[in-house]
């Protein structure tokens, strides 16, 4: 009875692992075979690199994608990530602030550091 008792606890923390981490790791994985095999031509994905595109062939395990018009990649199946939904598309249409180098009030990032600070920052190098 005492050796049951040291084996237990051991038991129990195989159990836990296997039903917190390799069952819905393994969930996962058969779910991501199933979205890469399922891939036609036309949809809309992105690798798990980040790279957005449009399936333009499949073969056995390679996928081409089209990433802008006329220039077509050679990708395997495995580096497909997700299936993109028209809703979950980034929108490329609207400026996004700090991408154009300007903060809320609308202003260049080295005009709003001298209006805040009264003087230029040392870290704010203006041309």
């Amino acid at each position: 009875m005492g050796q049951l008792g040291s084996i237990l606890p051991l038991i129990l923390l195989v159990v836990v692992f296997y039903f917190l981490l390799i069952r819905p790791q393994r969930k996962r994985q058969q779910e991501a075979a199933q979205m890469q095999n399922s891939l036609t031509p036309g949809a809309r994905v992105m690798t798990t690199t980040g790279l957005f595109g449009t399936v333009v062939a499949v073969d056995n395990e390679d996928v081409i994608l089209e990433v802008a018009p006329g220039i077509e990649t050679r990708w395997v199946k495995a580096a497909i990530g997700r299936v993109v939904t028209p809703g979950d598309a980034p929108v490329a249409d609207e400026p996004v602030a700090h991408e154009a180098g300007l903060d809320e009030d609308g202003k260049k990032e080295s005009e709003a550091t001298v209006d805040r600070n009264g003087d230029q920052d040392s870290s704010t190098k203006q041309s």
